[in-house]
């Protein structure tokens, strides 16, 4: 069985299809992140694991719902719940982690159609990645939400970012450390109706992330 965390902050919208959609041997863990719409009733109703974290962030919701995956070597993943990503792609990140081809794999996301991605989230995520590829000597061309590692290995990083920096220290860890890091490109849909990106959906959430990525990389 792969975990797979799912950070939510109202995103109930997105849950059913996104939830029916799971691949078999994934199993959901939803992570409620200060929701008001009903998010964790929405996920229990259509079968995912619900824990609550209390602690705002991005990064918080996502430790918080590693350290709830099963206490084992097993692969964990990480994916956005607003329905931008297909959760059928999903193998394609953990299978490398799991045969040893990859110590973790990241997402590249390739939009589906023309806005999917807006300018001012695309340029910021460009410029960060930029810098990281000259800084970490990784090759990699996205800050992306997706991704797939060893829950050992991931713990093991004693990762300290609790806001929007948390996948760019995952990914400067990583190349500190040595590891294997594989980028593989997955589809970049419209997020579901009735849900609304903390990013990229406003130039304002944009800055807010880019701001904390700087920070980590100021390190």
């Amino acid at each position: 069985m792969t975990d797979v965390v799912l950070p939510c902050r109202n995103e109930a919208p997105a849950l059913p299809d996104l939830l029916t959609r799971m691949p078999p041997g994934y199993r959901p863990i939803v992570v409620d992140n200060g929701s008001t719409d009903g998010t964790a009733e929405v996920a229990r109703e259509h079968g995912a694991a619900v824990i609550t974290c209390m602690d705002p962030g991005y990064g918080a919701a996502v430790h918080a719902g590693v350290l709830a995956s099963e206490p084992d070597d097993g692969v964990v993943c990480v994916m956005d719940a607003d329905g931008s990503f297909d959760p059928g792609q999903l193998p394609l990140l953990a299978d490398p982690v799991r045969h040893g081809r990859a110590r973790l794999a990241t997402a590249r996301r390739r939009p589906v159609s023309r806005g999917v991605w807006p300018l001012h989230a695309r340029a910021g995520n460009a410029v960060l990645s930029h810098r990281l590829r000259r800084t970490s000597g990784l090759t990699v061309h996205d800050i992306g939400p997706m991704r797939a590692v060893h829950r050992a290995d991931l713990l093991a990083l004693n990762l300290r970012d609790r806001r929007f920096g948390y996948p760019l220290e995952l990914l400067i860890a990583a190349g500190r450390a040595g590891w294997q890091v594989l980028e593989v490109d997955v589809d970049y849909h419209p997020r579901a109706a009735g849900t609304r990106s903390k990013v990229t959906g406003t130039v304002l959430g944009t800055a807010r992330a880019i701001r904390d990525m700087s920070a980590v990389l100021a390190r």
